[in-house]
């Protein structure tokens, strides 16, 4: 099977998507409930900001602090892929001061926010530079001219002299068999760095009375991202295998800044089912690159992956593409999913550092 190279979008600021949404609710996160018992953001004086799924509105909440409401569309322990919204909820967009989304995830989200006519909108891939993994073919995966330890790029054999490898060892050309835009971006927090930047922006133009607490908070997250950042690459810095299999490829920007290798057993959307001939190449790349773990999350059936890793007789461990937070979630933010994470990975790489 061939090598696979990663093609940079240049998409920066799409335009929003038009079309109608339909049916579901809209929940609300813990800082406010316009609908509920707790008081809404004009009772408390407060930016009414609406987000469309967990690593948005974490951004808003830790940013805002005290000076905002922040609501959630997609309610926990719902995949983001799924939202669908009511009338009456998309309807409910339009009374928000800012809206914090990302195009392309939600397409409900995208048709109601293009109606909405709000005027501060922190749209992600205006911050972060979304990235395309070309895919490999399945249909030739059993061909013989095909290398067995070829796939998805990330390891160190795939790393050769026209790539731009960075402090972490990932290059600018790695691949991650996905063949689609991905929308995983705040998994790398360096990249999710650049989209807290654009948030604390979008909530000082919203609010200039508290422009300056607005941007404290964002240079605070911002060094913890940082801190985390150094965190993952200093601790899988020293790994017996850089290899590891997921149930859907959620991991290609956390796997691309350190040097990792995802091999996914299905694609960007969790429910698409794997081919034959993907099955068959998952076999030969555990057992040629000594993978130890087959991942799963919460969110999405792990049926596949539990059968995977028994046919080779290895572990099974939680690894969280962090889309939301629930009572099984590994943490009550995204700092200790984060972490959990990057423990689970030191164990199935085999770290030494």
């Amino acid at each position: 099977m061939a090598v696979m190279t990663v093609r940079r979008s240049t998409r920066t600021a799409p335009s929003l998507l038009a079309g109608t949404a339909a049916l579901a609710m809209l929940t609300l996160s813990a800082c406010g409930d316009s609908e509920g018992g707790a008081p809404s953001a004009a009772e408390e004086g407060t930016l009414d900001v609406v987000a469309s799924f967990y690593p948005m509105a974490f951004v808003a909440e830790r940013i805002g602090g005290e000076h905002v409401t922040v609501s959630t569309l997609t309610p926990p322990g719902v995949e983001p892929h799924d939202l669908e919204l009511s009338p009456r909820q998309t309807a409910r967009l339009t009374e928000a001061d800012v809206i914090v989304h990302l195009e392309g995830l939600q397409p409900a989200v995208d048709a109601a926010v293009a109606q909405s006519g709000v005027g501060h909108l922190a749209e992600a891939t205006q911050y972060v530079t979304l990235e395309t993994w070309d895919d490999h073919d399945d249909e030739h995966a059993d061909e013989d001219d095909h290398d067995e330890d070829d796939g998805h790029g990330h390891g160190e054999d795939d790393h050769d002299d026209d790539h731009d490898d960075d402090e972490h060892g990932h290059g600018e050309d790695d691949g991650h068999g996905h063949g689609a835009e991905d929308p995983h971006f705040w998994l790398d927090p360096t990249r999710y760095a650049q989209f807290a930047e654009g948030v604390g922006e979008t909530l000082a133009e919203a609010d200039p009375d508290n422009a300056a607490d607005y941007r404290a908070n964002t240079e605070t997250l911002v060094g913890e991202l940082n801190a985390l950042d150094e965190e993952f690459g200093e601790g899988l810095s020293d790994t017996t295998t850089d290899t590891f299999i997921t149930t859907h490829a959620a991991f290609g920007y956390l796997a691309d800044r350190y040097g990792l290798r995802e091999e996914a057993i299905s694609g960007l959307d969790p429910e698409s089912e794997p081919s034959a001939a993907r099955m068959r190449e998952l076999h030969r790349t555990a057992e040629a690159r000594n993978v130890s773990t087959v991942f799963f999350e919460t969110l999405a059936s792990d049926a596949t992956a539990r059968t995977l890793a028994e046919d080779l007789g290895l572990e099974t461990d939680i690894l969280d593409p962090l889309e939301g937070i629930t009572d099984e979630t590994r943490g009550a933010d995204y700092f200790e999913v984060m972490r959990a994470n990057l423990e689970a990975l030191q164990k199935a790489l085999g770290a030494t550092g």
